[in-house]
């Protein structure tokens, strides 16, 4: 049985605004040159880039790891990106230009994301996607600060993405927001509470550090376990301490989330397992052995009724011959807010440069009239780069 909560709580992303396929009106348009007060810069789209300049299709560049143990992640960022760029193409494009989206293997690893990110600048790359994950993304940020570049990562949750530059924003949620809103909801639930993180990752460690700071400000005890990236195939030390809990926080991925619920059948532990956005993917990982019943805080539903949700997973299924995961889904709205930010500003050239074309983005995404209602929810941004969006509850068993 597969059940979805409504949240009434609205976490910060990075959002644009423009309904799907399309912005709006023209007179709404910031011109080239024109400074509209949001990006603190005025801009010239007319300007032909160093690299971009020999650019014949917008180029939408990224980092993810499409090879190694985060593989799956990249993979689904790239397919639900690639998608996107199809379907507005077919459209038509951008005033009858088409994009292309460029994305490498950084293996998750920063220095990778360095390398790849200096490859697809020289490549052209105009606006991105930023890094699929936390670690990666820092890197990217920090050279995307640099060149001007503005990117929209759909996955790089960690707080000090969009802290970075002003020219980072995100479409998924932030990991402080997941950690408070997982504290009260827990809290108001259940009595005995263990937790289980990873404390050698960026994404874990930044939701679990804003769960610990909420739980101690409403004053309630939990039981901490944690395991590292050299340690965490074996999970029965950890489950054994936590054998006893009502419900165990997951700030983790759902590869390990597999594991550990694999972990506690074997036990006898018939904790709730709770994790946060990562656990999207976590029912692949788990077999019928498993009781436990797994909630997961996500922005996306692939079971909704919602009539475009249904479409993107219809057509996903029918170009990959699989279900999106809410990676595909926010790497898809992140494609469709670039263009609809792009459509707001006023582009219309092809071999715009990156910094010219940063400032406008950063004035179309967070000007008062831009929001998207993606397959992801309903988004705005803000001038720190967060997204508003209200998350759903994804309950398993």
């Amino acid at each position: 049985m597969k059940k979805v909560l409504a949240l009434v709580l609205a976490l910060a992303l990075v959002v644009c605004c423009f309904a799907a396929c399309g912005g709006n009106s023209d007179d709404s348009t910031t011109k080239p040159g024109e400074n509209n007060g949001n990006s603190g810069a005025a801009y010239d789209l007319s300007k032909e880039g160093e690299y971009s300049g020999k650019n014949t299709e917008y180029i939408i560049g990224a980092t993810g790891p499409l090879t190694g143990d985060a593989s799956s992640y990249g993979i689904s960022v790239k397919q639900g990106a690639q998608l996107a760029i199809d379907e507005i193409n077919a459209a038509g494009g951008l005033n009858g230009v088409n994009f292309k989206f460029d994305i490498k293997d950084d293996k998750a690893g920063a220095t990778e994301a360095g390398t790849g990110y200096d490859a697809l600048y020289e490549s052209g790359m105009q606006v991105a996607l930023g890094s699929v994950t936390s670690g990666s993304c820092e890197q990217f940020a920090d050279k995307a600060a640099q060149d001007g570049l503005f990117f929209i990562t759909p996955s790089a949750s960690a707080a000090s993405i969009i802290a970075s530059s002003k020219y980072a924003f995100r479409v998924c949620f932030g990991d402080p927001d997941q950690g408070t809103l997982a504290a009260e909801e827990l809290t108001s639930q259940y009595k005995k509470i263990g937790a289980i993180y990873d404390n050698s990752d960026t994404y874990s460690t930044g939701i679990y550090d804003a769960f610990k700071a909420e739980m101690a400000k409403l004053n309630v005890e939990f039981i901490e376990q944690s395991f590292d990236k050299d340690n965490k195939r074996d999970f029965s030390t950890q489950v054994e301490a936590l054998k006893d809990c009502d419900v165990i926080f997951l700030p983790i991925y759902y590869t390990e989330a597999g594991l550990i619920a694999k972990t506690c059948s074997a036990k006898g532990c018939n904790a709730v397992l709770y994790g946060c956005d990562g656990l999207d993917g976590v029912k692949d990982q788990i077999d019928s052995s498993v009781k436990n019943q797994i909630k997961y805080i996500t922005p996306f539903d692939v079971n909704s009724s919602d009539e475009k949700v249904s479409a993107f997973v219809k057509a996903y299924k029918e170009k990959y011959n699989a279900a999106p995961d809410q990676f595909a889904a926010d790497a898809y709205d992140a494609v469709y807010v670039i263009y609809n930010a792009m459509k707001k500003a006023g582009v219309n050239n092809v071999k715009v440069d990156p910094a010219e074309l940063g400032n406008a983005m950063i004035a179309a995404v967070t000007a008062s009239d831009f929001s998207y209602k993606g397959v992801t929810g309903e988004m705005t941004w803000e001038t720190s780069g967060a997204c508003n969006k209200v998350p759903v509850i994804v309950e398993l068993g």
